[in-house]
């Protein structure tokens, strides 16, 4: 009797020791078969536990769905916990990722990382509907911040970066670039401040988009101070109008280009009131460093650039040929 209990045990013992094993192997399979996500995608992983990790996990489709597929990840997270702990980010998981392959994003991905161009030219009205409308980020929307503040370029940011915290960074990056062009700019007489060069050179980005003319626009810009004469530009008298709200829609009247405001530099002596947008890192350097010439007027010439004239002449007969360009026909 006690010979057949011997076996009896020692039977059930191999059965329970081979079941195990063959429970064992189905993990350590299940642990490294490809997952079920049919593309690479970006994720949420929530602060909060295992189980919003699951759970968020399996509704994104990443891990297997169901019971069985949390506890597996459950089971799979104890036994290597030895390898780092999960983070909660927006984390990039690749095509078909296996539960080693979650694991090892969870415990050492890179977070995702966003970008948001400011492009140069934009108000600061512009700037903040920009930041408002970024996806991922977080906070209260902003109030635009100062004009000409914010320095154009393009922004990395995570999921969850507070839109102060972003807006922040933006005027930093201003303040840097503006100190740097500062101290590196050539002295003139008629730009005796930081603040008088953010002026200028928001009227210079607003004024032309060719590289080649930024120096020019500037040093006509610099020579009518020079003589005191008005500045006359078309952008400033816009901007005291709306804003920075967006194109005007119209071309500017006579009312518009005669009523006085401390944005209309066709009534106003001297600089308008302040910066009328976020100039560029190419249109600082422009009014730091402008061209050698007596030019005082320019205007459009018919192909996307714009002619430059020394005297009212000579602006004259250019203003005639872009006429007559924009004449019926031409």
């Amino acid at each position: 009797m006690l010979k057949r209990l011997l076996i009896f045990s020692l039977s059930l013992l191999l059965v329970i020791c081979a079941a195990g094993g063959g429970i064992a192997a189905w993990g350590w399979w299940q642990y490294g078969v490809p997952g079920p996500a049919p593309e690479s995608r970006a994720v949420v992983v929530p602060r909060g536990g295992l189980a919003s990790t699951a759970a968020t996990l399996q509704h994104e489709g990443v891990i297997a769905p169901g019971r069985v597929g949390s506890l597996l990840f459950r089971v799979a997270v104890h036994l290597t916990r030895h390898d780092g702990v999960l983070h909660a980010a927006e984390l990039a998981f690749p095509a078909h990722a296996s539960l080693r392959d979650v694991l090892f994003v969870l415990r050492h991905g890179k977070p995702v990382v966003h970008w948001l161009t400011v492009a140069e030219g934009l108000s600061a009205l512009q700037v903040a509907e920009l930041i408002d409308r970024a996806p991922v980020l977080s906070g209260p929307p902003l109030s635009p911040p100062a004009e000409g503040a914010v320095l154009p370029q393009t922004y990395d940011y995570e999921w969850g970066t507070p839109r102060a915290v972003l807006l922040g960074r933006m005027q930093a990056a201003m303040e840097a670039a503006l100190d740097a062009v500062w101290r590196g700019r050539t002295p003139v007489p008629e730009i005796p401040d930081r603040r008088t060069l953010l002026v200028l050179a928001s009227m210079v980005e607003r004024e032309t988009a060719i590289a080649g003319e930024r120096p020019l626009v500037a040093r006509v810009f610099i020579n009518r101070l020079r003589l005191g004469m008005r500045l006359q530009s078309d952008p400033t008298v816009v901007y005291g109008i709306n804003r920075g709200a967006g194109p005007l829609g119209h071309a500017l009247t006579r009312a518009e280009l005669e009523a006085p405001g401390v944005y209309n530099t066709y009534t106003l002596p001297g600089l308008p009131a302040g910066p009328i947008c976020s100039p560029g890192r190419a249109s600082l350097d422009a009014v730091a460093h402008p061209a050698d010439s007596d030019a005082l007027y320019f205007v459009a010439d018919g192909s996307g650039g714009h002619a430059f004239a020394s005297s009212l002449a000579e602006h004259n007969r250019n203003v005639g040929a872009w006429r007559a360009r924009q004449a019926p026909g031409k």
